[in-house]
């Protein structure tokens, strides 16, 4: 059976080429909103982390309707930190709409969510996005995209995929990039002609591959995916299974069953093959579990997840402060939470750690497993993070090291800076190309070599620097490298910082307290140019005397002090420190508190 009355597509792009503005326009365009309805801009970027970074997180569903087709939509995320989020999502559609800035061209992670479309074989439909910007370079770009389709060994009928040119901001489209649309019509007719429509056998057993998982209070674990085979319904009898387990199914009931429909889910009583649904009723669902019909087990194979190569350590926190900001502070509380991530994020790794109260956490990069610690500690969650650190391998005998592909997007005057740094780095200069008034810069770099380099690089490059990475394989060690050439500056004693403290503490380095801020002996409250660590005491009160002197009563000239966020701080800390994340604060301390113990152990070390 083929389902010409539906189509399955995914929206994959490079972080920030417009994907979610697109999608708002494709809902304009398929009446999803009313005339007269004010709707935000970004409305699929529903999570509050999205809305504030400007980036999707997780990927989402949607549907429109258009020429009496059902166009089923998922929006996914950009940046190369999700990329397993994309990996799993491609097993849902029958096509993708392959997203390129008209300026920028295509990026890191461009290849790497074509790379997955082109090896499930899906067909690719071209859109060269904001074709209305000032520096659009709408003819190069479209070279450099079948230069990269070349690249990727793409079959015949991918080399010829159709090019669609459009401004997702205005919501238009056209088939020529001389000539401006009206709409996204051009869009919309070129899926309907060239994705092809879902097929399935409604009389086979059922198949059905979950590739998602929600959660509801009220009815728990809600599984997302798409029905290959049979049909399913409400109420029916079915077995889950994995492909990779095949003999060990348990046998459940569909509760409920939604299909997508514009911004909401939609009550149905059964789908079809080809339909992208929801349903709830099986407690221990899991991403890349197969709903079968009971009487015929025959799980669906499921796309392999690149591994991940950052670990960090979560642990209950064991600060002076612990306890006083945070609602779930528990090791068992973590744990819990920890455990229940893995459940929707199939490129997180949790095991336990060395001690009962420790965790190892591992992720595809620091953005992912700081997005995981923000969610957490806006939930309530106070524990304590370590340093992150590369996943090694032995292959063949021999230590490898993850390496990372380096993307730098700079203006000419910049590059010389950038270039020393680097090749302080151990990189690897791969390609040097003027794109414009702009250089474009390729690199190999170790993964740990990039730890605390890109404060630095939009220092470097004042702010208008464009940095990208994305894992490209495991490579022999390259040596040991020092990446941070500061140390910091460690409070002495508990207490209350003061005007008086903080101004004779100021000419040590940069603080990261201001005044009246609680600390405790063993927190790092700002730190020192130079390598090494410093005990100050910021609480320090200005003795007074009877006797008046001429300079009793000068001013104190405060500079303000640096704020550090949850990315700052994981880009900062130094392998013996920890991160403190409670949902109202984040401070920096080191692990072992006492500072005569702390010069011991490190006088161990040294010996």
């Amino acid at each position: 059976m083929i389902r010409n009355d539906l189509r399955n597509i995914a929206i994959i792009a490079h972080v920030d080429h417009g994907k979610t503005t697109l999608v708002d326009g494709m809902l304009r365009q398929g009446g999803v909103f009313r005339d007269n309805q004010a709707t935000q801009v970004r409305v699929m970027d529903s999570n509050d982390l999205e809305r504030e970074r400007g980036i999707t997180i997780l990927a989402k569903n949607t549907a429109i309707h258009y020429n009496n087709t059902k166009i089923n939509v998922i929006d996914t995320p950009g940046h190369a930190d999700f990329g397993g989020e994309v990996e799993r999502i491609l097993k849902m559609v029958n096509g993708v709409l392959l997203l390129v800035d008209a300026a920028e061209g295509p990026m890191p992670q461009t290849r790497f969510v074509l790379q997955k479309a082109l090896a499930l074989n899906h067909r690719v439909i071209v859109v060269i996005n904001k074709i209305d910007k000032p520096d659009a370079r709408v003819k190069e770009v479209m070279d450099e995209v079948l230069e990269l389709l070349m690249d990727l060994d793409a079959n015949d009928e991918q080399l010829d995929s159709p090019m669609v040119f459009c401004s997702g901001r205005a919501g238009t489209a056209s088939l020529s990039p001389d000539e401006p649309g009206t709409d996204l019509r051009p869009l919309l007719d070129t899926i309907l002609s060239y994705i092809p429509a879902p097929e399935g056998d409604e009389t086979a057993p059922l198949q059905l591959l979950v590739s998602s998982i929600d959660y509801n209070d009220y009815v728990g674990r809600i599984g997302i995916g798409r029905v290959e085979n049979g049909i399913v319904k409400v109420g029916g009898e079915v077995a889950v299974c994995n492909y990779h387990n095949p003999a060990l199914s348990k046998r459940t009931r569909v509760v409920s069953l939604y299909q997508f429909d514009g911004l909401k889910r939609v009550p149905c009583e059964s789908a079809m093959p080809g339909d992208i649904v929801c349903f709830s009723g099986a407690e221990d669902i899991n991403i890349g579990d197969t709903l079968c019909a009971v009487d015929a087990i025959a799980p669906l194979p499921f796309v392999k997840i690149s591994e991940p190569t950052l670990e960090m350590t979560f642990m209950v926190n064991t600060s002076p402060f612990a306890g006083r900001e945070g609602k779930y502070v528990t090791s068992r509380q973590i744990r819990d939470r920890l455990y229940n991530e893995l459940l929707k994020d199939v490129s997180l790794r949790v095991s336990d750690g060395e001690t009962t109260d420790s965790f190892k956490v591992s992720g595809r990069g620091e953005m992912h497993l700081s997005i995981l610690i923000e969610t957490m500690r806006r939930e309530g969650y106070e524990l304590a993070v370590s340093a992150p650190r590369v996943i090694y391998k032995e292959i063949d005998s021999v230590k490898c090291e993850p390496i990372e592909h380096l993307y730098i997007d700079v203006a000419e005057e910049f590059t010389g800076a950038v270039i020393e740094k680097l090749g302080s780095r151990r990189a690897d200069l791969l390609k040097m190309e003027l794109h414009g008034s702009r250089m474009r810069l390729e690199y190999l770099i170790p993964t740990r070599c990039l730890f605390g380099y890109r404060s630095k690089f939009m220092t470097d490059t004042r702010g208008e620097g464009i940095i990208n990475t994305t894992f490209e394989c495991y490579a022999p060690y390259k040596g040991d490298i020092v990446t941070r050439y500061t140390g910091s500056l460690v409070a002495s004693e508990d207490g209350i910082t003061t005007s008086y403290g903080c101004y004779n503490s100021q000419d040590r380095g940069m603080l990261f307290v201001g005044v009246q801020t609680p600390v405790y002996e063993g927190m790092i409250v700002g730190e020192n140019p130079k390598q090494g660590d410093i005990a100050i005491n910021p609480c320090k009160e200005k003795h007074l005397t009877a006797v008046r002197s001429t300079g009793a009563d000068e001013k104190l000239i405060l500079t303000p002090p640096r704020i550090m966020g949850l990315e700052e701080a994981i880009e900062f800390i130094a392998p013996d420190e920890l991160i403190e994340v409670t949902p109202k604060n984040i401070r920096l301390r080191k692990s072992i508190l006492n500072t005569q113990n702390r010069l011991k152990a490190q006088a161990r070390l040294k010996g």
